[in-house]
């Protein structure tokens, strides 16, 4: 559609760059953006926006952002073909991986990716091509804890509850900053605006964190915990509620197991010591228990803070168990689960990815392996310890490693001394300068949107989906087709593996990311494979530009629960050990 501005149309569009999935309204012509603003008729954001959404423009602009793929060189970095480049790599790590074995070529997947469908859509090819055990993502120094929680309380690591925040009387936010960041696992653009309705509501915002952040501001009340004590403040509240006869899980008591073996484990952990332990007194901990047991409606989320630190594991299961013994888990106004247009969890599922644990070791650490990935602290490791199994190469998708991983000096160094290295990324930062080849896929207003990860932890189940905006030049590439290209060059050694690599390559081509989007729609819950029959599919999201809204989130359990008894088991050996 056109707007007032002389040759300027508006295109609607859902922001990629965090999980509060706001919708914008963006005025350009064929080739200049005019403005970014908010859009108002959006079915998820209803309005809201944040000065992120600014910056996809400035990141289309930037004349720093790479289009085409580049190698390195002794005299600087050189313009390279797509086909130059996609041969290099694959000649590269394929000798590699047949003078050293598989495991020598490592992996790395950014956070980025979580915002990319065509991404999450044709990754897993790649991973499978490459064939290494050597793979690493941002997740170890991100959600690991919940993820692992989801795995062994719910089965399945992609099927997160989230904070039903708009019908909710008591949130409890522990190590988290939504105001900002728009609710990490929790999609809710607007928080401010979500707390504010709480309050008006008579509901209360309690905040646990060590500093006086943007969402403390906004609190009724506000407890500065020492940092990386949170697991000790949650076991209080926990025997708070058993002492005082308040533990009801509702209507999950019916496929619970394991409370009396979880009463017993946690009851010698009393009250002035978990007091003295958080720097919370005694009697703040129980009426903040007493007072979240009694509310009609409560949820206890927890975010990075929680997450990253040396009792993670163990608050991430509080923070459900919590909801759990309190009956706000697949409650309205307690932690529910999404049901999303495309469903991620079952196609976990389906794909082998619903979650793992322990079911091998690092080669020099001896880390577990999570979802099949080694903790990201120890990659460095891997590369700098000789001998067999040593990572000589190295694959990122996006992410800058040496920036947001720990001891980034010692990963720097790392980098520098790998025979071999390639980055799919559209940026030279302090990570992708240790590449020996460059891969940019377009940048994120050249190719279209669907929030196939964010929608899985949204507080409300919606879908949207943003065409292109501007057309990408004729020698650029997306994500996907990098991937594509990567995978159809991988163990071609002989005439069968190049037949089914180029037949695989040409089919999914076809489809692309696009395609697999409308099967994936089309097979969900909200679509339908029957002729005439109407039923979400992307035909119909590309006629909806403010996107679909589908209602509030609905009870799922005991019947989506992905354990393999339906029921879920509170005390988990794992965990059972940690409070040892």
């Amino acid at each position: 559609m056109t707007d007032s501005h002389s040759n300027s149309h508006v295109h609607y569009r859902t922001c990629c760059l965090c999980e509060a999935m706001c919708g914008l309204e963006i005025a350009h012509n064929q080739t200049e953006i005019f403005s970014i603003k908010a859009d108002k008729a959006d079915s998820f954001s209803q309005g809201h926006i944040c000065p992120k959404a600014v910056a996809l423009q400035d990141i289309h602009d930037d004349p720093d952002r790479l289009r085409e793929p580049l190698r390195k060189t002794a005299k600087g970095w050189e313009t390279i073909s797509w086909e130059a480049a996609f041969d290099e790599v694959a000649a590269k790590l394929t000798t590699i991986q047949k003078e050293h074995g598989a495991n020598a070529v490592a992996t790395y997947m950014g956070n980025p990716n979580a915002h990319h469908y065509g991404t999450l859509l044709f990754v897993d090819r790649l991973i499978k091509a490459i064939g290494s055990r050597n793979r690493f993502s941002v997740t170890s120094v991100d959600h690991l804890p919940h993820a692992l929680a989801c795995t062994l309380l719910f089965g399945n690591q992609l099927f997160f509850p989230v904070p039903d925040i708009d019908r909710t009387e008591f949130f409890l936010c522990i190590g988290a900053n939504p105001v900002v960041s728009g609710g990490s696992l929790m999609g809710a653009p607007g928080f401010t605006k979500r707390i504010k309705q709480l309050q008006e509501r008579g509901g209360e915002l309690v905040v646990l964190d060590p500093r006086r952040t943007e969402t403390a501001l906004l609190a009724n009340q506000h407890l500065f915990i020492r940092p990386g004590t949170d697991v000790w403040l949650l076991l209080g509240m926990i025997n708070v509620l058993f002492e005082n006869e308040l533990v009801n899980p509702g209507k999950a008591a019916a496929y619970v197991d394991g409370l009396g073996s979880f009463r017993q484990e946690v009851s010698h952990f009393s009250l002035s010591h978990c007091a003295s332990q958080s720097g919370i007194s005694e009697e703040e901990i129980s009426d903040l228990a007493i007072r979240f047991a009694s509310a009609e409606r409560a949820v206890a989320y927890g975010r990075v803070g929680s997450c990253t630190q040396i009792y993670g594991t163990l608050t991430a299961w509080l923070i459900y168990l919590l909801n759990i013994l309190t009956g706000n888990l697949d409650c309205e106004g307690g932690i529910m689960f999404p049901k999303p247009a495309v469903d991620l969890a079952k196609l976990g599922q389906l794909s082998g990815y619903a979650g793992s644990f322990d079911r091998s070791r690092s080669r020099v650490r001896g880390l577990p392996e999570f979802a099949g990935e080694f903790p990201i602290a120890t990659m460095a490791d891997e590369m700098l310890t000789e001998g067999e199994g040593q990572v000589k190469a190295l694959l990122t998708l996006a992410g800058n490693p040496v920036l947001s991983t720990p001891n980034g000096r010692k990963l720097d160094r790392a980098l520098e001394k790998l025979d071999f290295m390639v980055s799919i990324d559209f940026y030279l930062n302090e990570t992708t300068c240790h590449a020996d080849i460059i891969l940019p896929p377009t940048g994120p207003l050249e190719h279209p949107h669907y929030s196939l990860g964010v929608h899985a932890v949204a507080t409300r189940n919606s879908a949207k989906y943003s065409p292109t905006l501007f057309k990408a030049d004729t020698n650029s590439r997306h994500d996907w087709q990098i991937i594509l290209e990567l995978v159809s060059r991988f163990g071609a050694d002989s005439l069968i593996k190049r037949v089914k690599n180029r037949l695989s390559k040409c089919i999914f081509s076809k489809l692309g990311a696009d395609g697999l989007l409308n099967i994936l729609l089309v097979a969900g819950p909200y679509g339908s494979f029957v002729p005439f029959k109407k039923g979400t599919s992307l035909a119909v999201l590309k006629k909806a530009p403010h996107g679909i809204d589908f209602g509030p989130l609905m009870p799922l359990l005991p019947k989506k629960l992905y354990t393999k008894n339906k029921r879920i088991q509170l005390l988990h050996p794992l965990y059972k050990r940690g409070l040892e």
